[in-house]
């Protein structure tokens, strides 16, 4: 064993070092592991593509809730429509929706698509700010140039 170091110290130290590692990294792997459940991903109706957001992954679908495309079903189930200026993506609720959502809105809903490319959410989220766009949606609005800083609305 001529690799090892000839200090006994040393050589305790090598064994230390050689026994905790694997279980350190063991460690580190399980935690990440467990952490991508808790991951979640951010999408836009134009980014909404079968390879960035595949039916059954839990995701969040931001943007504007589209006029004239809220509609309340007998059974409770709310259907509306979100855009980004670039497409649409319809989106069916099940709960209380927030006091401040209407149309015209910015909101995130989070939920998951359907085989059907249609979003189901189990939860949407709106600011108390009439002026409010979700920080994931302003930045892709500039992004596209369709952003208008002087009163805060998105050019759609």
């Amino acid at each position: 064993m001529s690799w090892l170091p000839k200090s006994p110290k040393a050589r305790r130290r090598l064994w230390v070092v050689m026994a905790v590692g694997p279980i350190l990294a063991l460690a580190v792997g399980l935690t990440l592991w467990a952490m991508s459940d808790g991951v979640t991903f951010f999408v836009t109706p134009s980014e909404a593509t079968v390879e960035a957001a595949p039916a059954g992954r839990h995701v969040r679908l931001g943007g504007l809730v589209e006029a004239g495309s809220v509609g309340r079903g007998p059974d409770g189930v709310v259907r509306f429509r979100v855009g980004d200026g670039a497409a649409t993506t319809l989106v069916t609720f099940k709960g209380d929706l927030p006091d401040l959502f209407r149309e015209g809105q910015g909101i995130v809903a989070e939920g998951k698509f359907r085989p059907d490319r249609s979003f189901e959410a189990t939860q949407v989220l709106a600011k108390h700010d009439e002026t409010y766009m979700p920080r994931e949606v302003a930045e892709k609005l500039k992004a596209r140039g369709e952003w208008r800083p002087e009163d805060g609305s998105p050019d759609l």
